[in-house]
Order: C-alpha cells, then structure tokens, then sequence
C-alpha cells in the first residue's frame, strides 16, 4: 500500500472516530481484551515464530526478552486493556475557562491529537498499549513494527481492526505498515500534512533517525540510562533490597537501574555486601572500585553512557551529593534517577539539582511506568519536556483547542 493512501485514510478515521463517545470506545476497548484471551494460542504461536527468527539472526537476549509473550504477559496486556477502559476519557473536557469582560464565553477543552505514527522494535506489547490509548482517546494510529514482530503484529492488529469493526468504530483507526523497508519509513516522516505526532520507541539510532528526518513533532524517550545514589545516611540492608529490584526485576527495561552511585564515606562498608548481594543475582559489577574476581570486571567509561539492558551494572564511588548530581548530568538520560538516604534535607537538594522525567526518594526506578503511575497502558516514557514528559498516558495524547461562545457578539 502507497504510504500516502495509509495516512489519508488515517486521517479520515481520525475524523470519524471524533464523534464517538466514551461507551462505545469503552466497548471497542472491552472486546479487543476478551479477544486477546480467546486468541491467546494463535497470539503466542505466531510470537513463537517470531522467537525463532530473532534467534536464528542473533539477536540479544535482551532483545529477545522484549519479544516475548507467554501467557501471564498476555494475560498482562489484556488486563491493561480493560484498565484503560476504566479509566475517565478526557476528551472533551474543559480544562479552564470563563466569561470575559467582553462577554465572551471562553473555554479550553482537550480534543484528541489526530493521527499517531509509532515507530518501534522487538515490543508486541506496545501494538496493544498504543492501539488502546490512541482508541480511548480517538486519535487513528499507524504502527510499524520491527520485523521481529512481524507474525504477532499481523495477529494482533487483526485483533483490534476486528474489535472495532464489531463496535461499528472506523476499522482504519489503527493500521500496521508490516514491510520493514526504512524508505516507506522515510516517505511517512514526511506526510505532516495528515500525521500528527511522531513516537519511536526503540534504540538511540531509532530516536535520532526520526529527528533527523521527521517533518512531523517527533517525542523523544525510553532511553534509560538510569542512576541510583546511595548518600551515607542509607539503610544499608534496606538499600541492597532495592538496589537488586531496580537491577534485576526485569532487566531489559528502560526504567532499570544501569549505574550506581555510592558515596566514597560508606564505599568500603558497602561495596562488598554489594557484591555478595549482586553475585548471589546473578549480577556482574563494572567498577574500578573493588578488587577483579569473579562477577566483577573494570569500568569502561562509553558503557555509561548506554543501556546495558542485562544483568550487568556499573558501580562509581563520588565524594558526596554535588558529585553525584554532576554525574548523573553528565552521563544521564534524563529518564529516571534515584537517591537512598535517611536525611530529608538532602533528599530534596537532589529532587532540585537532577534533571530528570522521574527522580525518587527510597523508591526504584522500576515505577517509572504508565501503569504503576495510575496511567493505565502508556504509549511511551518521554524524556523531553515538550509537549509531555515521563511516561505518556491519556491526557499526553490530547491536544486543547479554545472554545468561544457568544451571542452574535463582535469585537469593539
């Protein structure tokens, strides 16, 4: 199909889907999950074969991790789903407004974006996370996945095209470009006149490729070179619990911890419990702050600056907070940071000084999730600040347009 056919009809799905209010989004939304569990063997026979052909063109672990269904994941996207019909719609709500002097009624009201373009890789789950934010909040999405979910994507969108159609919604609200040719890629970044926004979700080179090429806004995210400072006033054993969530709870995520911060007065205290604790994970330490043994290797420096998305972590001894901060804003990809520390005061000065989407006091990083943020699914973690930052729910997927009522009122 010609890309600019793809994007009209996106567009005029987008029109129609409007007018359509929350029972039978809701209703769409509903089916899409019942069907998701009926469809559960074809689902993950299709993403077997998607497994099978990750593996034989040697692609990560961690890769492979992120492709995967079995059957409590499914049964994880489904659930989403319903909570997402749960969720208040917020489309057409007023988010502020009045009578001016001129007796003009003025009102901000949220109105869908339009038409969403997501870019992403080895991720079946985001063909549903997207697909049911974008039909909850009536914009039309065009997906295109990576060819390692080629066979599950095909299902998958069959799902939710079927769904629709049964709730007598526009099928062509949500479409899949399935031919993973980067030039029918390049002719979409281009159709600004019918797309509306831009998400890659995927690697740095994904990210930079659509800035470069896009004529549409493009939101940037989900690189998650993350941080946790462990200050000296830190309940050691409290910490070493929580460190080994953020690393180790599922590995290949972006929220996951990737450098650890300690600070130099507790490091000979701390480190080695840190490496009994990390060993016992399964967990090799990067550092240049304890002596070489097994699970343990040198620091390289350009490993700080990228996602290990494995059980691998680096370890940096700092002087004290201000050395923390300044690392984190050296290395860091303004996604999630964290500190562990028993005083307050200093917890604050780090909420103040890190530049970050998401920054914890005593908590993982791990939380930084639409889900967990009482979002419902989330189409994406933006680490920008325009025009959404942290993870993407609903409202991120609106725009607002004014409202202005009066009674055959002109302007003196």
């Amino acid at each position: 199909m010609q890309m600019l056919t793809l994007a009209q009809q996106a567009k005029t799905a987008s029109i129609e889907l409007a007018q359509f209010g929350s029972v039978q989004k809701n209703q769409a939304l509903l089916t899409i999950a019942e069907q998701l569990e009926q469809r559960s063997a074809e689902i993950l026979a299709a993403n077997a074969k998607d497994i099978e052909f990750a593996k034989n063109q040697g692609i990560s672990t961690a890769i492979i991790d992120r492709l995967l269904l079995n059957e409590s994941r499914l049964q994880g996207i489904a659930n989403d789903v319903r909570n997402v019909a749960k969720l208040a719609d917020p489309v057409g709500q007023v988010i502020d407004g009045g009578v001016l002097n001129s007796g003009l009624k003025v009102e901000r009201q949220r109105v869908p974006l339009g038409v969403i373009l997501t870019i992403y890789e080895a991720r079946p789950n985001v063909t549903i996370d997207v697909a049911s934010l974008c039909l909850k909040t009536g914009n039309a999405v065009i997906l295109r996945g990576g060819k390692e979910t080629k066979f599950t994507n095909a299902v998958l969108v069959e799902v939710v095209q079927q769904a629709l159609k049964t709730a007598g919604l526009p099928k062509l609200a949500v479409q899949a470009v399935t031919d993973p040719d980067r030039a029918l890629l390049l002719e979409l970044l281009k159709l600004d006149r019918y797309i509306d926004m831009v998400i890659p979700r995927g690697g740095a080179g994904l990210h930079q490729f659509c800035k470069e090429n896009s004529t549409i806004p493009v939101i940037v995210g989900g690189i998650g070179v993350c941080h946790m400072f462990v200050e000296k006033s830190a309940d050691q054993q409290k910490a070493l619990e929580l460190i080994a969530n953020a690393k180790t709870q599922r590995p290949s995520t972006c929220n996951t911890l990737e450098t650890l911060l300690v600070e130099k007065a507790i490091a000979v205290e701390f480190l080695p419990k840190l490496a009994n604790r990390m060993k016992a994970l399964g967990v090799t330490l990067h550092t240049d702050d304890l002596q070489k043994t097994e699970g343990i290797e040198p620091l390289d420096q350009a490993r700080m600056r990228q996602e290990w998305l494995s059980l691998d972590l680096n370890v940096v001894v700092v002087e004290n907070l201000a050395k923390a901060v300044e690392h984190i804003r050296e290395y860091g990809s303004q996604h999630s940071e964290a500190i562990l520390t028993s005083d307050y005061q200093l917890a604050r000065q780090f909420v103040a000084q890190v530049d970050a989407a998401a920054v914890y006091i005593n908590a993982s990083t791990r939380f930084t999730d639409g889900g967990e943020f009482g979002l419902g699914a989330e189409v994406a973690v933006s680490t920008q600040k325009l025009h959404a930052r942290g993870p993407m729910g609903l409202e991120a997927l609106t725009t607002y347009k004014w409202v202005c009522e009066g009674d055959y009122l002109v302007r003196k």
